[in-house]
This record gives structure tokens, sequence and C-alpha cells, in this order.
């Protein structure tokens, strides 16, 4: 009897590495594209709401030093303050960082001879064991703003997200931010993900933050597969 529980926890974790293997496959392959939006031409330009933009999606190794440091400016511009009422404060050096980790993808809306006026920092990622899309940023301008391009851009999020084979899309959301948890979870559908501190239980009401996703065709019907050991993002 031994012996046959020896042999059933093996297999359970011979098939377990093999599924983790094919999730690591599925990131791997999604980080392998030169461009995901390739096959999707016609989400490379917006223009409506009058705003003509163009938009690209590309590693940040193939972004030009200003425009990481441009992108930099607008997200503390944007998020400094919502740092700072948090637990987490707001750390410059660690932004930069995580704005320039090789890891690093970016979709970027140009206007036509002119700079970039909004970005999405996303990765392909796994997180709990799922494949992933994580949408780290998404910043616009303040002139660019309640026109429909934010929406747009996490459109063209999930789009990439379901093109990759990526189970969902997720994102970390301030508590003490309210319109943004409005435009996720109203005009995106987002759902409070199973990995949430309000949802897995592992900081509760204590936590300054959600964690929120919206699944692809490949993912779960629901918000998130079940909680992970403690806060994962």
């Amino acid at each position: 009897r031994k012996s046959s529980r020896a042999k059933e926890k093996k297999q359970r974790r011979l098939e377990e590495r093999a599924a983790m293997a094919a999730v690591c496959a599925k990131v791997e392959a999604a980080n392998k594209l030169r461009d995901p939006l390739e096959a999707f031409p016609v989400f490379k330009k917006y223009d409506r709401n009058g705003l003509n933009v163009s938009i690209e999606c590309c590693r940040v190794s193939g972004l030009e030093p200003s425009t990481l440091d441009w992108a930099f400016e607008l997200t503390k511009a944007n998020m400094q303050a919502l740092y700072e009422q948090s637990e987490w404060g707001w750390k410059e050096r660690e932004k930069r960082e995580e704005l320039r980790d090789e890891r690093a993808w970016y979709l970027l809306a140009r206007e036509p001879g002119a700079g970039p006026v909004a970005f999405s920092h996303f990765r392909f990622d796994v997180e709990c064991g799922d494949e992933v899309l994580y949408c780290y940023e998404v910043q616009l301008e303040s002139r660019v703003r309640r026109r429909g391009l934010g929406k747009f851009l996490l459109q063209i999020l999930q789009l990439v997200a379901n093109s990759t084979q990526m189970k969902k899309v997720m994102l970390t959301v301030f508590k003490h931010n309210p319109g943004a948890l409005h435009f996720f979870r109203e005009a995106l559908q987002f759902e409070v993900d199973a990995t949430s501190p309000s949802a897995a239980g592992c900081c509760g009401d204590d936590s300054c933050y959600e964690i929120l996703s919206r699944s692809t065709r490949f993912g779960e019907p629901h918000p998130g597969g079940g909680p992970c050991a403690g806060c994962c993002h």
C-alpha cells in the first residue's frame, strides 16, 4: 500500500511538472514574438473622438531612452500621490527599474509627427501556475483622456492575451483610486481575482489594493483558478 501511495505521489509530481512546463512554454513563445499586433493591423490606429494616433507594440529593448524617460515621468505625474497614500509609498528608483525591466512589453500610442501620448507596460508571465498577461501600467496624458483610448488599449491587451493563449489579463489597482476601479470593473468587466488579498484571505481589508482579472477564451469562466500561497504580486 505504501508503495502504491508513493507511486501516486510521484505520478502527481510528474503531471504537475509537465503542466508547469506547458505553461512556461506558452509564456516563452509569447515573449519570442516580434510584434504581437502584426496579425491585427486594424488595431494599430485609433481614429475617433477627436484623436488620431498610431499604436505600436514592442519590447522595452526597442524603445528609445527618451521614450522610457517620458513613460516614467508620466507615471510619476499620474501615480505618485496615489502611491504615497498607500502602504507601498512612492519609490522612484524601483519604478524606473520596473519600467526598464528586460521582460517589459509596451503598447505606445503616438500622434502623427509628434511624441507618444499614452502607453501600457505589460508582461507575459506566470501567476499562481497560470500563464497570464499582466498589465503593469496604463497611463495617458491628461489631454487625451476620456476619449476611449485607455479602453482601446486594454481591449488590445485582451486581444493579445487571447492570440498568445494566455488564460487571463491581470492588473493591480489601488482601492483608494475609485475612478480606476470603476473603469476596470464597469467599463471593461474585470473581476476581483481569486489571488487578490480580499478574495484569498491573506491580507483582506487591510490591503491597499485589489488584483483584478478578465479571463480569455483559454481561461476559467470565473475570476481565478483558486488562491495561491499568499499575495502573488
